[in-house]
């Protein structure tokens, strides 16, 4: 079984949501995983879920569950298989975090729908691009994780 860890700055909005969708598409596929998120920061510790997040995969039909964020660690590195950013800032910090990443586990979600970062609606307030581009690399990653 393959354990993943989507990752963003704060674990309320882009992570969060990937966690969810991801393990969707997943169970759908019956397509068994170990699905997680977590923090490159510590500004929303302990925060839920974004009432944005919330509310666009309730509207999508994603089912979702209690998270509060939380910070990834180094030890993260050796308990998942893949370690999965949002965007470009995650990953420096993903790798500044994990000391590097020797085993080629640290990747960006659109490294596997033609690349590029995700657009944080922390910021934006637009969440319909964000579930998009979520979408578009999860789907990615399930079928590259299926092959």
């Amino acid at each position: 079984m393959k354990k993943i860890l989507f990752i963003c700055h704060g674990n309320i909005c882009r992570s969060t949501m990937a966690e969810f969708v991801f393990t969707h598409l997943a169970r759908q596929a019956g397509f068994e995983v170990e699905v997680a998120s977590k923090a490159t920061s510590t500004e929303e510790l302990g925060n839920p879920v974004h009432h944005g997040t919330r509310r666009i995969l309730a509207e999508k039909g994603i089912p979702m569950w209690e998270h509060y964020a939380e910070q990834m660690t180094r030890a993260d590195y050796d308990r998942y298989d893949l370690l999965i950013g949002m965007d470009g800032r995650n990953l420096q910090n993903m790798l500044r975090i994990c000391g590097g990443d020797p085993q080629g586990k640290i990747h960006l979600l659109l490294d596997y729908a033609g690349g590029g970062d995700i657009a944080d609606p922390w910021y934006t307030g637009n969440f319909e691009p964000t579930y998009r581009d979520v979408t578009a690399g999860c789907e990615g990653l399930l079928k590259h994780l299926m092959k």
